[in-house]
């Protein structure tokens, strides 16, 4: 089963790898954005939007079952850097399986927000599930988010697809999210960690000018006077603290 799986996503894997460059999918990835924040009443509230620290964008998710379902897709996240708006983009990978009997394939737009430090420190890690490592939650959809749900509010990322023109919340619980070095390299002429690159003042490559302008210009609110940087090395240190008095109990 582990290989039938395995294989499917290789498959998947090249599918996409051969589709386009970086540079395309940066472009890809600041389209979608501009489409889906152009119709405020179907799109993502912006007053979360506004509280966000992180955004994932990940430009035609491929999914693929017959028998056995395997989705794969590479796009960027992008953290905010306090008052100075957003940051430069780091390469991801989002990887995941599925059981039972399915047949088809599909391409969908993913657009994920971080909105706590807890999920900004899993951005910073190698890897990750969501929904195990991070708690993950459907996000609503329109102009507020008074609707949300306690589900939601305690999530740590909320997320959102877009298919056949469709733009609804969905929970992608059970698929893991990594750096993808080799996007990194492509971007920045060295295989970078995403730490290396949302938690400096790396400069952002030309192409990913165009979806740094529209996250500024659809999100200029900062919700705290520390740079999220701050935050997310307290974040970091306190969990070390916390893991180290447990071991020493």
């Amino acid at each position: 089963m582990r290989r039938s799986i395995a294989i499917a996503m290789m498959a998947l894997s090249g599918i996409v790898l051969r589709a386009e460059t970086a540079q395309e999918r940066l472009k890809y990835a600041s389209d979608i954005f501009n489409e889906i924040m152009a119709t405020p009443d179907k799109g993502i509230p912006r007053d979360l939007l506004e509280k966000a620290h992180c955004i994932a964008i990940v430009p035609g998710l491929k999914q693929a079952a017959f028998g056995i379902g395997g989705k794969y897709g590479r796009g960027f996240a992008l953290c905010r850097r306090g008052r100075g708006g957003w940051g430069a983009p780091a390469a991801i990978r989002v990887e995941g399986g599925s059981f039972g009997f399915q047949i088809g394939a599909s391409s969908t737009d993913v657009v994920m927000l971080v909105m706590n430090d807890r999920g900004m420190k899993r951005l910073l890690e190698d890897k990750f599930t969501l929904g195990a490592n991070a708690s993950v939650a459907a996000g609503p959809v329109g102009r507020s988010a008074t609707a949300l749900t306690d589900a939601q509010l305690s999530a740590e990322i909320l997320s959102w697809s877009r298919s056949k023109g469709l733009f609804a919340g969905i929970a992608l619980e059970g698929a893991t999210m990594r750096n993808d070095l080799d996007e990194n390299q492509e971007l920045y002429g060295q295989k970078l960690s995403n730490k290396d690159i949302l938690m400096t003042n790396r400069k952002a490559p030309a192409a990913a000018q165009p979806l740094i302008a529209a996250l500024n210009r659809y999100s200029r609110h900062e919700a705290t006077d520390k740079p999220l940087e701050t935050r997310a090395e307290k974040a970091i240190t306190s969990n070390d603290s916390k893991a180290k008095t447990s071991k020493a109990k």
